[in-house]
């Protein structure tokens, strides 16, 4: 794959950026839980980066499809640059950091549909999986070194060396996608707004991304996979150190020792990919992983010691890392250029809203049942997504 001059530039800018994004999440987080002193206020930096997704989604989809996707990504890496450049400057400031992590995660819903929907005009179809591995491989790697060399580093050097490396990983990104090779892309008939009917084009572009994923029946069950592995992610993810506690009885390094099972299974995954499979488009490879995972979650809900929860859990990060690069590899690969952004960011729209859902159901839940309650509920969840494989089989009618 690095064989590929374009490909390269790609995987290099968003690995480097996801390097500053390790450190930064780290300091961000301690950071205000520094100036609040409450889980609550470390929440509300989770809410501060959510909102925008749900908020501005729609229309990125739309300017990632009317506009040069590399100047969608640059201007991206720009703006997270001047935002994390200035949040060294306002550290005590907890309302302000706030407004600076929804800025930066409002740049980041401009540059994430655009990076997935240029990737096809980079790469041949068959080798969508390999590429989508090798990004995918290189956050969960730099997610599982960074991190605790990142704990330490402010711990010795203090928030502000997180943020100003998190700055300069920007302008390295925005660098290296200026010379990013980005062939001429075929121009839809949405994307020629009159002046007089401008926003109204911009909304009726917005929704022709929805209507093409209810027009064709393997996208809308993807959909329905999608939204109901959130609604069971969201929970287990985000309570999965209430179970720990509560259901193992396990010491707060058994949480880590979690942790670092599911990055273990998520660096498996795409390579064993990357040995299987070459056509992204099989719903078997899809959907498959939803039943892994549902079948962990309900070995979760049914072990009471760590050693055997720990194997599931590597087992868990296998089928969430294969699940979502062929899930990506295969829009990537079926779905028309001309709508591919506004497709790609509805699915993420979807995603946040099951999350947030999930949460406060989980949560409820947690509370009023016992955590276990949760992971059944979860892993049934995951396995009526695996069950909607069998409608993937034919598209209904173009849109």
């Amino acid at each position: 794959m690095f064989a590929i001059r374009g490909y390269r530039r790609l995987w290099a800018a968003r690995t480097v950026s996801q390097w500053g994004d390790v450190a930064a999440a780290v300091a961000l987080s301690l950071l205000v839980l520094e100036l609040t002193g409450s889980a609550l206020g470390v929440a509300g930096v989770v809410a501060a980066e959510i909102v925008p997704v749900l908020l501005l989604t729609p229309l990125a989809g739309v300017v990632v499809d009317r506009l040069p996707r590399r100047t969608v990504m640059i201007s991206a890496d720009l703006v997270r640059a001047v935002l994390a450049g200035v949040l060294p400057l306002v550290t005590d400031h907890v309302g302000v950091v706030y407004a600076i992590a929804a800025g930066m995660s409002a740049a980041a819903v401009f540059f994430n549909p655009a990076a997935g929907a240029v990737l096809p005009n980079l790469v041949a179809r068959d080798r969508l999986v390999a590429a989508n591995s090798g990004i995918w491989t290189a956050a969960v790697l730099s997610q599982i070194a960074l991190a605790p060399v990142s704990g330490l580093v402010i711990t010795v050097a203090g928030f502000k060396i997180a943020f100003w490396i998190n700055a300069v990983s920007y302008l390295v990104s925005a660098a290296l996608l200026v010379r990013l090779p980005e062939p001429a892309r075929p121009t839809a008939a949405d994307s020629r707004p009159s002046a007089a009917g401008r926003w109204r084009g911009w909304w009726t572009s917005a929704v022709a991304g929805i209507r093409h994923i209810t027009a064709d029946r393997r996208l809308s069950a993807l959909a329905v996979g999608q939204i109901l592995a959130a609604l069971s992610a969201g929970a287990t993810s985000a309570l999965l150190v209430v179970y720990i506690r509560d259901h193992l009885h396990a010491p707060p390094a058994g949480y880590g020792i979690a942790i670092g099972a599911i990055g273990v299974g998520a660096v498996l995954g795409p390579l064993v990919l990357v040995r299987l499979i070459r056509d992204p488009a099989r719903p078997g490879w899809i959907f498959g992983p939803y039943a892994l995972r549902g079948g962990v979650d309900l070995t979760l809900a049914a072990v009471s010691s760590l050693p055997p929860a720990t194997v599931a859990l590597a087992v868990y990060g296998l089928g969430t890392s294969t699940g979502a690069v062929t899930f990506n590899s295969m829009l990537q690969a079926t779905v028309p250029d001309t709508v591919r952004g506004r497709v790609m960011a509805t699915f993420d729209v979807t995603w946040q809203f099951g999350r947030l859902a999930s949460l406060g159901i989980g949560a409820a839940l947690a509370d009023q049942i016992g955590i276990r309650a949760v992971y059944v509920l979860g892993g049934i969840l995951l396995l009526l997504a695996a069950a909607l494989a069998p409608l993937t089989g034919t598209h209904t009618r173009r849109p």
